[in-house]
């Protein structure tokens, strides 16, 4: 049986990816095979295909997100017309991705989506909102609270900045929103910024320690913009550190740490385990406003995938963006 996917592979000049029809006993080894009715395009994503660091062999099919129904499974927790939802793990590293209208994984990758979401409302979610939703869990595991004052989401625009301050503002924190596109203020005041402060101020090397201004925060971005940060932290603050898009380095100093007790917690959501996702997931589902989710999202076929996913590297997409697998 062949199926429609779309491949990334070497070739001459570079990488290329392309839809293709391929044989579906090719997707891999794995215990459950999906249906996949959804994938999500995220900065990841687009690393991955275009040869950046994180696809481990070639021809891969991308997409670290998938959400589907279950067509067959050799594993006693899942069942034929169960709907589930799988992020991170190997997908699009070491695994064949979402971006196929099936999809083969292990069953301990699978979690069972939940009753408040459809498979399209989990990829409007997908690893952003997973990863926003870990670094909240993170922030309350450090004792922040709305009470606690100010919080910081930095890459605000983006799917993790942009589900970040809606859950945030929800939750009654009084949130700030650092962006570089002083044109997107009112969309994300509209997800529930309560201020804007500007990218430029937090991207260039600063001070060791600078004057507290906020409680916590949550950063995709890393670098200049991590270290300034933290050093503007307040007294027990916590920041979250979930992304690199800035840079990998953190030319920061320990000061924020011995001097004001600030934690800084790290997040990774491709290897988090499987309690931990459920958590995250069940949370999700109680405290993301859908009305919110719904205005951070555009949809796209198969086909146009690889041109937003240059577009996300070139920080020109604003929050999520729905693959429509079977389209």
């Amino acid at each position: 049986m062949t199926i429609r996917a779309l491949i990334t592979d070497k070739d001459g000049e570079g990488y290329a990816t392309k839809l293709t029809n391929i044989d579906q006993a090719d997707l891999g080894e794995g215990d459950v095979t999906i249906s996949v009715e959804y994938s999500t395009v995220n900065y990841k994503d687009g690393l991955a295909l275009n040869g950046k660091r994180i696809m481990a062999s070639y021809p891969m099919i991308g997409g670290i997100d998938l959400a589907g129904t279950v067509e067959a499974s050799d594993s006693i927790n899942f069942q034929p017309g169960d709907k589930v939802l799988v992020n991170g793990y190997g997908l699009s590293q070491t695994h064949n991705g979402g971006y196929s209208e099936k999809a083969r994984v292990p069953a301990e990758w699978v979690i069972p989506l939940p009753e408040a979401f459809s498979t399209r409302d989990a990829m409007a979610i997908g690893t952003a909102g997973y990863t926003a939703m870990l670094c909240i869990l993170a922030l309350e595991h450090g004792g922040l609270t709305p009470s606690s004052g100010d919080v910081l989401v930095t890459g605000a625009n983006c799917g993790v900045g942009s589900i970040a301050i809606s859950i945030l503002s929800g939750l009654g924190y009084n949130v700030l929103a650092s962006t570089g596109r002083p044109s997107e203020a009112e969309y994300l005041k509209s997800l529930g910024a309560a201020d804007i402060v500007d990218r430029n101020t937090l991207s260039e090397p600063g001070r060791p320690i600078g004057s507290e201004k906020w409680a916590g925060a949550v950063d995709s971005v890393g670098s200049h913009t991590l270290a300034n940060v933290l050093a503007q932290t307040k007294y027990e603050g916590v920041v979250a550190a979930c992304g690199l898009a800035q840079g990998m380095d953190l030319p920061a100093s320990v000061a924020p740490f011995i001097l004001r007790n600030v934690t800084l917690a790290g997040i990774d959501s491709v290897n988090a385990g499987r309690a931990k996702r459920i958590e995250a997931w069940g949370r999700l589902a109680k405290d993301l406003d859908p009305a919110k989710l719904e205005s951070t999202i555009s949809e796209v076929k198969l086909e146009e995938v690889p041109e937003v996913a240059n577009a996300i590297l070139g920080g020109k997409v604003r929050g999520r963006t729905v693959v429509n697998v079977q389209s």
